[in-house]
């Protein structure tokens, strides 16, 4: 998927923890919950040389590099979201969730892709969702349809908070 698609299924999520924690939409927490879910969830992609995520976060992507990590493994495994987890654990539930759900949407919506992705790094196995001729490969029409879907999605949601303006 690409990075417009990961920021789309970040910003989702992040407007999913928005409605869990009842929060208004505004406020500076909701308005700092959809920017951090815009960020984070392309986060995952550090791992590609090349990705948006790459060149943002140079030297981290170049220690990916030396240490041979590859895409779609380490950064999409779940063993790297509980690490994350325990890393942010000090922060508040509200923005910890927020963080957790958009880098989770990333390796989830990876799994519709033919590629797959190594959940359960670091065995080698890769899993996806569907089967390769239903499968969504990355930049195909397909994928523009998942990605408007998410787009109608993201707009759409925020009317479950209206009563929270």
């Amino acid at each position: 998927m690409l990075q417009k698609t990961h920021t789309l299924a970040g910003l989702v999520a992040a407007e999913c923890v928005i409605i869990h924690y009842n929060q208004p939409l505004l406020s500076w927490e909701s308005g700092a919950a959809m920017l951090i879910g815009c960020l984070v969830g392309p986060l995952a992609d550090i791992d590609k040389r090349g990705s948006t995520m790459a060149k943002i976060l140079l030297p981290l992507s170049w220690l990916l590099q030396l240490l041979r990590v590859k895409h779609r493994t380490m950064t999409h495994s779940l063993l790297f979201l509980v690490l994350l987890g325990y890393l942010l654990s000090p922060i508040p539930d509200f923005y910890f969730w927020t963080i957790i759900a958009a880098y989770a949407s990333h390796p989830l919506i990876d799994l519709l892709n033919d590629q797959g992705v190594a959940l359960l790094w670091p065995l080698n196995r890769k899993f996806r969702l569907l089967p390769k001729p239903l499968a969504i490969d990355t930049g195909s029409l397909q994928e523009i349809i998942f990605r408007t879907t998410l787009a109608v999605l993201a707009i759409i949601l925020p009317f479950a908070l209206w009563g929270s303006f």
